[in-house]
């Protein structure tokens, strides 16, 4: 049986150093949408940026179903900060007879602001300059999962 492993976390949170290690460790096809968005349009930031992620986001899945229906495992490596996207992508999954594993990463915002600091210091290739105001902005969006939406999942992290 195939899993589809999904991150949940703002940026900064260590979604993708978490992705990095679950690939390797579940022989996982990672598929991460800023990495696909900076390889595609290294210079675009802000609503610019956010306009092009939903076409990645769409090829991405369309992939990541059809390594599923083969019997692989999956690591989307997003935010999925809304519990609509979270219920939309492991329903979706099911679907296709995947167990689903929910990744939340949510350290304390000075921690995050730290990490930011330091990420943003050094540009690693696939990261994108982020702000303490973008991170302010997009922290109006993140919904924490609650212990009844975590319990939907075949475990967590």
């Amino acid at each position: 049986m195939s899993t589809l492993f999904i991150t949940c976390g703002l940026p900064g949170s260590g979604k993708t150093t978490l992705a990095r290690r679950l690939e390797q460790e579940h022989s996982a096809l990672r598929l991460t949408a800023d990495e696909w968005l900076h390889e595609l349009h290294p210079n675009l930031s802000g609503d610019a940026l956010d306009a092009m992620r939903g076409p990645v986001e769409r090829v991405q899945w369309s992939v990541a179903e059809r390594v599923l229906r083969l019997g692989q495992n999956v690591m989307l490596d997003w935010g999925l900060w809304s519990r609509e996207e979270r219920d939309h992508y492991r329903s979706r999954a099911r679907l296709l007879g995947a167990r689903v594993v929910l990744c939340v990463l949510d350290p304390p915002l000075d921690e995050l602001r730290r990490r930011l600091a330091d990420r943003n210091a050094e540009s690693p290739t696939g990261t994108f300059h982020i702000t303490d105001a973008r991170l302010d902005e997009v922290l109006k969006y993140f919904q924490r999962p609650t212990p009844a939406e975590l319990a939907m999942y075949d475990d967590a992290y």
